[in-house]
């Protein structure tokens, strides 16, 4: 039986904040420059696991992590590489003289981000509709 893997809440917490905070600087300066942070930690995330923003964050934890409310992470990983998806448009976007599609992809981000803070994750809701779509497929 293998163990569960699983993020502590504030680092969750801390990315999602620092995601928001991106993009709204990214969408008050019409800078895409601003989401290069979350970008990067996001790929690093993805593809080396490891993502920065939670190890310095680890840093200032009070607890032991297995003393905080646990995040999945598979659910965060599947989170992640939309975040990373739609950080990506945005910033390529604003690079390019896209404003319109920087601004869009931007928004969607930084509210993915800021209503996950409030409690509700998008992408759990959509990775979890992912896998029931999947489960009927290979029941029916």
């Amino acid at each position: 039986m293998s163990d569960v893997r699983f993020i502590p809440r504030p680092l969750v917490r801390t990315n999602q904040w620092v995601i928001f905070i991106s993009a709204v600087l990214a969408l008050i300066f019409a800078e895409g420059w601003f989401l290069i942070v979350p970008l990067l930690a996001g790929i690093s995330g993805i593809v080396f696991k490891y993502n920065p923003i939670m190890n310095i964050a680890k840093l200032f934890l009070k607890k032991k992590q297995k003393d905080y409310i646990p995040e999945d992470w598979e659910q965060q990983q599947f989170n992640q590489k939309i975040a990373v998806f739609c950080l990506s448009v945005g910033f390529i976007s604003f690079l390019l003289g896209w404003k319109t599609a920087g601004y869009v992809f931007t928004i969607m981000v930084g509210i993915a981000a800021f209503v996950a803070i409030l409690g509700f994750c998008i992408g759990c809701f959509i990775h979890y509709q992912w896998k029931m779509y999947q489960y009927k497929k290979a029941n029916s």
